[in-house]
């Protein structure tokens, strides 16, 4: 099977996935129908995200349904692929799942070398007749990136800069698919848009492997307890849609295929009536 299509700009939304059924449904219509080429949804803290990306092929023809990520503790791979193979075979074509080792504090006493533990998942599913051309790992180290371009369609990291890219793209080589996530914060006082991205960043700041890879980037401890101005513009795209585009773009000159934009939208966030007139403006402005 060939790597699905998935353009070069995607939606990244927990709303999609947690938020109202009906309202998700409705919105990857249109999300479809505005010219994106692929919807990620999560998938770490349960095993339930299958159901969804079923739910949101059914309600789609076209646009690429992905998971952002699969923890692989809560997934047996066997079962994984046969979910996978039991779909058909024009909903297979456009399914991209995404997986990753989760992180040592959230995952306790199971935890093991994520490197030998992913690569064992992988031979699992292996096994099982999954198609490596529909998978992706959440990679942001050099050892889990490169692990990505040998196992599977190739990397989608999360929080990470286009440095990180650039970096991601030396080591995948050309060939493998790069697609980072960012965040994108539409709000243009500036003060209350750091607001709304230091909350988003939230409880990442205390995993490790998000810490280490932002060590790797060049930022110090100071900063990423602080969380200050240079760390959180860094990770989020704020302003207005032309913000968002250059960061976009940024992405893409250093190595990225696709670029998955997460709005980020305050409290309000689980409400499609706000998300959906900031998606119809980042399209209006990158599609």
């Amino acid at each position: 099977m060939a790597v699905p299509a998935i353009g070069k700009l995607g939606v990244w939304s927990l709303e999609m996935r947690f938020g109202d059924k009906a309202a998700s449904s409705a919105a990857a219509v249109e999300l479809e129908a505005l010219g994106y080429g692929a919807i990620w949804i999560p998938g770490g803290i349960d095993d339930g995200a299958p159901a969804d990306v079923e739910r949101l092929l059914g309600a789609t023809s076209r646009i690429t349904i992905a998971t952002g990520i699969l923890n692989i503790w809560k997934h047996d791979p066997a079962e994984l692929a046969a979910w996978f193979l039991g779909l058909p075979e024009e909903w297979r074509a456009r399914t991209l799942l995404g997986l990753g080792i989760s992180h040592g504090p959230l995952i306790g006493e199971k935890w093991g070398k994520p490197l030998e533990v992913t690569a064992a998942f992988l031979d699992g599913l292996n096994a099982a007749g999954m198609p490596r051309e529909n998978l992706c790992l959440a990679a942001l180290g050099p050892k889990m990136v490169a692990l990505s371009g040998e196992r599977t369609a190739g990397s989608h990291p999360y929080l990470v800069t286009p440095e990180h890219s650039a970096q991601a793209r030396a080591i995948l080589g050309t060939g493998p698919l790069l697609a980072p996530e960012q965040g994108v914060v539409l709000e243009s006082d500036s003060a209350k848009a750091r607001e709304m991205a230091l909350a988003a960043l939230g409880h990442y700041r205390q995993l490790p492997n998000y810490r280490n890879n932002w060590l790797r980037l060049g930022f110090t401890e100071a900063e990423i307890e602080a969380a200050d101005d240079r760390l959180l513009d860094a990770l989020f795209a704020i302003g207005g849609p032309e913000a968002v585009g250059a960061r976009v773009q940024a992405h893409l000159d250093a190595g990225a295929d696709h670029v998955c934009v997460q709005v980020i939208a305050g409290p309000q966030g689980g409400s499609f009536d706000v998300l959906m007139p900031q998606w119809r403006a980042i399209s209006e402005a990158l599609l």
